[in-house]
Parts: structure tokens; C-alpha cells; sequence
């Protein structure tokens, strides 16, 4: 469900920062590798020039796994028809302090048996072990790989879902 926005005042020569429910995909190669992007270095976004996962803002009206489909398909030329994604986590963030309420990022595996297809940018398939030592991510990002990548260790999990 799409929230209601209010603008909230910001600091002098600071944008705005309007944050909404987003989609996230934490593409995994068949080596192992993630594949992660480089954000742009725009002032208006949150954690501009920093590492994450693809994905974005869900529209009104649309579930998570349509705005992942549709992310996928305008930032990297992906039909997720051919590769097919599993929910794997959500996190609610709280911007009560802003009078926004709760903010929901649903992340979704996605394998890929190479980066071959895609539409590469600013684009890097990393381990998940460089990718949380080596790069600036985006915190709740470097969260949602770690647990990815560590999902076996965490409580009991049988055939790649948690019980």
C-alpha cells in the first residue's frame, strides 16, 4: 500500500528527501557473485555514490514484484519472465520523525547464470564478502546481502526458505 506523503522543511541548500516503498533485487551469478550498481552522485537521492542493489520506487497501485520487474527491465534490460525472483526479506524503516510513518524496502533473489545480457553502467558483480568489506553501500543494503549470503546460519532454513 502506497503511504501519503507530506515535504517536510529541509536544512538550507539541502534537497528534500522524499523516501516511499521500493523494490530490491539482490541478483546472484551461478559463481556466487552479486551483481550491485553504483548510485548516482545526485543530492537528491538517498546515499548518493554509494554500492547497492538494483531496484526502486514502487508506483501507486503496484505490488513489489511489479516494481521489480519494471526496475529491472529500465535499468538493466531484464525480463524476469526468464529469471524468475523469490521474496526473501522486507524491512520497515520508521519515519514517524518526519511524519511519513513506515517506509517498506521488500528485497527479492534473482539468479543469473551470468551478466552476459544485461545492460551494464555503473554495474560490478562482486563476492558478497568484497562487497561488505571493500565498497561504500547502502547500509540497509550491505544488511539484506549479508543475510543473503549468510542465510544457511541464520535460524533453521530448508530448501532456501526460513522456517
Amino acid at each position: 500500500m502506497k503511504r501519503v506523503r507530506s515535504s517536510p522543511e529541509s536544512r538550507p541548500g539541502k534537497p528534500v528527501l522524499l523516501p516511499g516503498d521500493a523494490a530490491a533485487a539482490l541478483i546472484e551469478l551461478a559463481d556466487g557473485r552479486y551483481v550491485l550498481q553504483l548510485r548516482d552522485a545526485k543530492p537528491d537521492i538517498f546515499y548518493p555514490d554509494h554500492w547497492g542493489c538494483f531496484g526502486g520506487a514502487i508506483d501507486a497501485g503496484e505490488t513489489p514484484e511489479a516494481a521489480l520487474v519494471r526496475e529491472l527491465h529500465e535499468e538493466l534490460g531484464l525480463d524476469l519472465v526468464e529469471s524468475p525472483m523469490i521474496r526473501f526479506t522486507r524491512f520497515t524503516h520508521d519515519f514517524g520523525f518526519a511524519g511519513l510513518g513506515m517506509i517498506d524496502r521488500t528485497y527479492f533473489h534473482v539468479s543469473l547464470p551470468d551478466i552476459a545480457a544485461l545492460r551494464l553502467g555503473e554495474v560490478g558483480a562482486f563476492a558478497a564478502e568484497q562487497a561488505l568489506r571493500d565498497l561504500r553501500m547502502v547500509p540497509y543494503d550491505a544488511f539484506a546481502l549479508w543475510m543473503h549470503h549468510n542465510r544457511a546460519r541464520i535460524g533453521r532454513v530448508v530448501a532456501g526458505e526460513a522456517h
